[in-house]
């Protein structure tokens, strides 16, 4: 079982589950999920011999939830991971893993602290290097000026999004993981709706859920997300423009920790932006595998545990 802490790091207070002991591992969640998404990689890294830690990102469940946009930039969120490694294990540097948005976060956290992270993993969301554009650019030319929907620019506009989720957080969480999952079909996430449609407009209510998500698993999501709301969680998307110019600041460095990257062939992240994998070697020197689980869609480690945990303790007994 896992215990939960408070952890005061800088100006906010993070919510952390811990099990086992030995050296620190930081699991590092997405959109729209919580610490509870690595409930299957807790008790498999403790048993292996470390310290497994997944934490609330700012905004969500018991982690503090400031108001502002720009406190959610990957300027912040890499800072509250690093000061999660100095104030757990202030002698020694952790590893960090992370999905979906919090991949991105891992990998800043490898290249803005290395001091604190001795290797990182991304789950879904690969690492290509200081990126060249702004992602708000990048979405406004291929899809927002083709008149083409793109959940990011929708989650853009302040509290248009929270409304449309807040509205029905269980039909919505369940809706957004199910059309993201390996189990969809293609047209679960509508490919002909226009810019500014309502992000979950003809998108299905699965019945039953797929077989990796329970009743138990909705249940605790909705609790998270109906106490915490869904302004801190998309205000991520909110700082795209200040995270590159934050990136740019480390353009040539390179993330030289052992790294390792986990994806699902089905994950509509691989298919947004054209194949950007065979970047990954010339941004991560010691990348040490790069594996695509087969039918798997966006919820890597929620939809395929074992295969993951497998990947992930091998490379941790390597290192």
């Amino acid at each position: 079982m896992s215990n939960f802490r408070q952890v005061q790091v800088g100006e906010i207070t993070l919510r952390v589950a811990l099990q086992g002991e030995g050296p620190l591992v930081v699991m590092v969640h997405g959109f729209p999920e919580s610490w509870y998404s690595w409930r299957h990689q807790m008790g498999p890294i403790a048993a292996a011999g470390f310290t497994a830690c997944a934490i609330d990102v700012r905004g969500y469940g018991g982690s503090d939830k400031p108001h502002e946009i720009e406190a959610y930039s990957l300027k912040h969120l890499s800072g509250d991971v690093a000061g999660l490694i100095a104030a757990l294990s202030p002698d020694k540097p952790a590893v960090v893993i992370g999905h979906d948005w919090g991949a991105p976060i891992a990998w800043t956290t490898a290249l803005v602290h290395p001091d604190r992270v001795r290797a990182v993993a991304g789950l879904s969301v690969p690492f290509t290097g200081a990126p060249q554009q702004s992602v708000r650019k990048i979405v406004e030319a291929v899809y927002t000026s083709q008149d083409r929907f793109f959940h990011m620019h929708s989650f853009e506009a302040e509290g248009i999004a929270e409304v449309e989720f807040e509205a029905d957080v269980r039909g919505g969480l369940r809706r957004f993981f199910y059309a993201w999952s390996g189990d969809a079909p293609a047209e679960a996430w509508p490919s002909d709706k226009r810019a500014g449609d309502p992000i979950l407009l003809r998108v299905p209510d699965p019945d039953p859920l797929p077989a990796w998500l329970t009743g138990a698993d909705i249940d605790y999501y909705v609790s998270e997300f109906e106490q915490s709301g869904f302004r801190g969680p998309l205000n991520r998307y909110r700082n795209s423009d200040r995270d590159f110019t934050f990136l740019r600041g480390f353009e040539g460095r390179r993330i030289e920790q052992p790294a390792l990257y986990i994806g699902g062939e089905r994950d509509r992240v691989l298919q947004m932006f054209g194949d950007r994998l065979p970047l990954m070697r010339g941004a991560l020197p010691d990348l040490r595998g790069l594996h695509l689980l087969p039918s798997c869609g966006h919820w890597t480690q929620q939809e395929r545990p074992q295969a993951v945990n497998d990947h992930l303790l091998t490379w941790l007994r390597e290192l």
